[in-house]
């Protein structure tokens, strides 16, 4: 008898903790509203294209600009240097070409 009471009670909890985080994301968003105004500004005037995702191998900062040797930059069968580099896949060699789907 006492299971299930134990267990709705942490699926209470858990719901709460959800709503006070979509609260506390919609506080946080409102707060800073003026920064990410301005962030939008420098993007736009320095002309920025895409996200950088890592700051690491250029072969794994923007996935869309990888080119096809830079992973094996020291020698073929070289050990991965960056941890990016084994989160990430290579891309296509489709897109690499050109060829998008």
């Amino acid at each position: 008898m006492i299971k299930h009471r134990i267990f709705i009670g942490f699926i209470l909890f858990e719901i709460l903790v959800l709503v006070f985080l979509f609260l506390h994301g919609v506080v946080a968003k409102n707060n800073r509203s003026s920064e990410i105004r301005g962030k939008r500004m420098i993007v736009h005037d320095l002309m920025l294209t895409d996200l950088s995702i890592w700051t690491e191998a250029r072969y794994t900062r923007n996935p869309s600009q990888a080119d096809l040797f830079s992973p094996f930059q020291d020698y073929p069968s070289s050990i991965e240097h960056f941890p990016a580099g084994s989160i990430i896949a290579p891309a296509p060699a489709s897109i690499l070409r050109g060829e998008f789907k």
